[in-house]
């Protein structure tokens, strides 16, 4: 009895650690099926060396630039395939990895031993040095031979938040496209249009909209948010999981339609 006890103490103590290592595999098998052209690129900046993810579509014709911004966990395996699926829509995908260099032997996303240390890191990122990293990104968008010179910015969860920030600090984007992030001190610094993509079930980031839109609006700037009843905080990945709530999947693929819409207009 006592031996089977222990057994099932150690099964127990053991299925979390399977379940949050397994928890992206649906995404990791989507993206290793994918026929499109995927890369590591290092980005150098003021002695500082960041890794990119960047995602070709399969296209004839130069195409604008999405610089993509990973949620709070860093570049997972499913920052990836969404960015993946955005380049399949026919869109060049540059992707950083804002803890290069910041893991564990100066590693990045994929160096953490766990999810939380990986969020216990991006929280203490420096604003300035995570715009630092996104410009690079960036000004290497604007040198790849297929764009056609156009460039949007697009975040989830931290990175929705950093993408409006981006937004007020980097004036040549031509959209920024914000996934249940908190608005910037200065929303309206921006000249961009700003597209906001947000959880019903999320008053944490959703009760900041209707400020953010009066603010916009008196400084007469383009900010169209739009709220997905009955979704959760994060619907973009939960939303396509293989357990994904009827009204995660339902604003998940709302929102993938109306991300590439406004990137077609570009």
């Amino acid at each position: 009895m006592r031996n089977a006890a222990l057994k099932l103490l150690a099964l127990l103590l053991v299925l979390p650690l399977a379940a949050t290592a397994n928890a992206q595999d649906w995404a990791k098998t989507r993206l290793d099926a994918s026929p499109r052209h995927r890369e590591y690129v290092t980005l150098h900046h003021n002695g500082r060396a960041v890794e990119a993810f960047i995602v070709y579509p399969e296209v004839k014709q130069k195409v604008p630039v999405v610089v993509m911004i990973h949620e709070i966990f860093g570049l997972t395996d499913w920052a990836k395939e969404m960015a993946d699926e955005i380049a399949a829509e026919g869109f060049i995908v540059v992707a950083p990895d804002l803890l290069s260099g910041h893991g564990p032997n100066g590693g990045g996303s994929s160096a953490f031993p766990s999810t939380d240390a990986a969020v216990h890191a991006v929280s203490g990122l420096d604003p300035s040095d995570v715009n630092a990293d996104l410009d690079a990104a960036a000004d290497y968008a604007k040198t790849l031979p297929a764009s056609n010179g156009k460039m949007a910015v697009a975040g989830f969860c931290w990175g929705g938040g950093k993408s409006f920030a981006f937004a007020t600090h980097r004036h040549d984007l031509s959209a920024a496209f914000v996934f249940y992030g908190p608005p910037p001190s200065d929303p309206t610094a921006v000249t961009a249009p700003v597209y906001g993509f947000y959880a019903g079930n999320d008053a944490r980031i959703s009760a900041t909209v209707p400020d953010t839109t009066k603010t916009m609006r008196a400084a007469h700037k383009i900010y169209e948010p739009v709220v997905y009843d009955g979704a959760g905080h994060g619907f973009m990945r939960a939303g396509e999981a293989p357990d994904a709530t009827p009204a995660n999947k339902k604003a998940r693929e709302e929102g993938f339609a109306r991300l590439i819409a406004q990137l077609k207009k570009l």
